[in-house]
């Protein structure tokens, strides 16, 4: 069985969303059209960002119920990403904690998907 290579959120307003996912990314979509945008992630998978009213079959699921995990080297990372994404405006839904698999903080995209910027704990 191949592995997942695709990542799709439903979003309530694609070009909102895209937005904020090109500035967050640094980058530009690969592909867009008024419901869907995809961008090309450096590991290889591919992030869509589909809106929520045109997903079929439909779906009553929306932002929050998973993560997206972006793993930095250090500490010193994962504050100075707090720093940047605060200062942009997004917002954080945990401030930068030690958990048990490492130093992290919990950021939202507008829909309310969460983003979790980690450097995992050294053995």
């Amino acid at each position: 069985m191949a592995d997942p290579n695709f990542i799709i959120l439903y979003v309530a307003n694609p070009n909102v969303s895209t937005s904020f996912y090109a500035d967050l990314l640094q980058k530009p979509p690969v592909e867009s059209s008024p419901a869907f945008a995809m961008f090309a992630l450096d590991g290889g998978v591919m992030l869509g960002l589909w809106a929520r009213d045109a997903v079929a079959p439909a779906s009553s699921i929306t932002g929050g119920g998973g993560e997206l995990a972006f793993t930095v080297q250090s500490k010193d990372d994962v504050n100075t990403r707090h720093t940047d994404w605060s200062g942009c405006g997004i917002t954080i839904a945990q401030a930068p904690t030690t958990m048990d698999f490492g130093y992290t903080f919990t950021a939202l995209d507008p829909d309310g998907h969460r983003l979790r910027v980690f450097c995992p704990r050294m053995a």
